[in-house]
């Protein structure tokens, strides 16, 4: 059913698990969720469902689902806040997965920048799985009262969750982002499937790649070359108004930086970039890069490069790839 929406397929028949009206009703949102969410255009929700896609694939889930024999045993079902993030479409979906399948009841709090999406998710599957309808609930203006809480937000945003739900069982996640290590020897082919994990959701998610280590005497014009099949993001206007600004700034404080008419490369020391902005750094020393890129384990999410997360997949975690590196999984299990 995922892949199909994210390929904007027609309706397919009854085989996809969902009748014609309800299987448009969900396009519908997809095509709509642009009008509450100006990041979320109809191409990147199409994206973002095609990866769920490749999250429930039947083999990966059964793969992931062998290690935790605990989930055959009984236990008493909790009721499981899950305080959603909105910065890319579905993101909370795994949450969600996580929480069901560990046999305990879902209250759900979006975002205000969701859309709707999360929602239209969760109809389709009580389709697919009635049985779940009775674990499974959106909150409103206030979560309520929970056993445990799921939540994911900014820095900032952290610190009251850890506030507010410091008296339960929690798991807290901060604002993160990802980097990507270049030794060199990167085909074509990888640098063009870097653009994915750099421009996808315009950059806002926590896997997308925000800055980029590179050895000292790296031709820049390289990832230009492999980026400019993202030409196009500029015409997007909330990107667009990113990137005139951050020019302007940078141009008014005399900050030297590079630029193709898409993207601003700027080298500094910094992690976090702003849209429209990939921070580079040189380094010579690869073992140093490795073990400095350890020490900031707490603020990445993922590395992409030789050795680490390919080129071009930071974008499709499997289900066995938690965020912040923390088992989610275990953690419900353990409630």
């Amino acid at each position: 059913m995922f892949g199909l929406l994210g390929a904007d397929a027609a309706w397919p028949g009854h085989a996809c698990g969902l009748s014609q009206v309800e299987y448009e009703a969900f396009r519908g949102v997809i095509d709509r969720a642009r009008h509450h969410n100006g990041w979320f255009t109809p191409e990147e929700v199409r994206h973002a469902a095609a990866g769920l896609a490749h999250l429930l694939d039947r083999a990966a889930l059964d793969r992931w689902l062998a290690a935790y024999p605990a989930l055959v045993q009984d236990r008493q079902p909790r009721t499981v806040g899950l305080v959603l993030a909105g910065n890319v479409p579905f993101v909370g979906l795994h949450d969600l997965l996580c929480t069901t399948l560990a046999g305990h009841r879902a209250r759900v709090k979006v975002s205000g920048q969701d859309a709707g999406l999360t929602r239209a998710a969760a109809d389709a599957l009580l389709i697919l799985c009635p049985d779940l309808a009775p674990d499974l609930a959106f909150a409103g203006e206030k979560l309520g009262a929970v056993d445990a809480v799921i939540a994911t937000g900014s820095t900032n945003t952290s610190r009251y969750f850890e506030h507010y739900f410091g008296h339960l069982p929690r798991i807290v996640r901060k604002g993160r982002v990802s980097i990507a290590v270049l030794d060199g020897s990167e085909s074509e082919a990888e640098l063009d499937a870097l653009g994915e994990d750099v421009f996808r959701y315009f950059g806002l998610g926590c896997r997308n790649v925000s800055k980029v280590f590179v050895p000292t005497g790296f031709d820049t014009d390289r990832l230009f070359k492999a980026f400019y099949r993202w030409k196009d993001i500029a015409r997007h206007a909330k990107y667009a108004n990113n990137l005139d600004y951050h020019r302007a700034l940078w141009l008014l404080d005399g900050e030297p930086f590079l630029e193709n008419g898409f993207l601003l490369l700027r080298e500094t020391g910094a992690l976090a970039s702003p849209v429209a902005v990939l921070h580079l750094e040189r380094y010579t020393d690869r073992q140093d890069l490795e073990d400095r890129s350890r020490a900031l384990a707490g603020q990445v999410q993922c590395i992409v490069g030789h050795g680490h997360v390919p080129f071009g997949q930071a974008q499709r975690p499997g289900p066995d790839d938690y965020a912040d590196g923390v088992d989610t999984l275990a953690f419900l299990l353990g409630l």
